[in-house]
């Protein structure tokens, strides 16, 4: 089996200690020379770098699109989340717009030693969803004065056995994908209307990244 794998630094540290196929073959994609006829592919780095496997038309690409849909995709396109925290989980969320690409896909992920369960085709999947809302609330609670970042971490940890806190969880996947992520919820959902008090924290983040 080969595959032909874009990823950052941080997903590549990450993918590296992931249990995987005996007979798997990995190509790490820097440019434009890369294997033609590989099983599969994965961009995970595509929310950062944008579209590449763009002469790859028959193969199915693995891509990392939490904000946008497969209607946004090429055809040959499969989403799945490759944020920091969920790359790693024992099962990834998938989602395709075309039906055909399903089970064709699940057995390729299994033959690489990779769990998967198909959801909804919708920005943000199940999981990030769940979280984007729970990281929201927090600095709700926060903005409120109920609580301190470390107690509302602590609290959700030991109270819901949660691997991170929301501050923490926030902190690893990048507030700015949070904001931008309800922000797209927001639009169809008031529910994901987004914390003046996160607005604001990503607004000093953004005036210290500018210095």
């Amino acid at each position: 089996m080969q595959i032909v794998v874009k990823a950052t630094s941080d997903q590549k540290a990450t993918l590296e200690t992931m249990h995987w196929a005996e007979n798997l073959q990995f190509q790490w994609a820097e440019d434009r020379h890369y294997w033609k006829e590989a099983d599969a592919y994965f961009d995970f780095s595509f929310e950062e770098d944008g579209w590449f496997f763009d002469d790859i038309n028959s193969a199915p690409i693995f891509v990392n699109a939490v904000f946008n849909t497969s209607h946004e995709l090429p055809s040959n396109a499969i989403r799945m989340n490759a944020w920091n925290s969920f790359l790693n989980r024992p099962i990834w969320e998938i989602a395709m717009a075309d039906k055909t690409l399903l089970q064709p896909s699940l057995m390729m992920l299994e033959k690489l030693g990779r769990k998967a369960i198909a959801v909804p085709d919708e920005p943000g999947f199940i999981a990030v969803r769940i979280i984007a809302m729970i990281i929201n609330e927090a600095y709700f609670t926060l903005e409120e004065e109920i609580s301190s970042k470390n107690e509302i971490d602590i609290a959700m940890k030991l109270g819901t056995n949660y691997p991170y806190g929301p501050f923490e969880w926030a902190s690893l996947i990048g507030l700015n994908k949070i904001a931008k992520l309800l922000e797209i919820l927001n639009l169809t959902d008031e529910r994901y209307a987004i914390a003046p008090a996160l607005l604001q924290e990503l607004a000093n983040q953004n005036a210290s990244n500018r210095k």
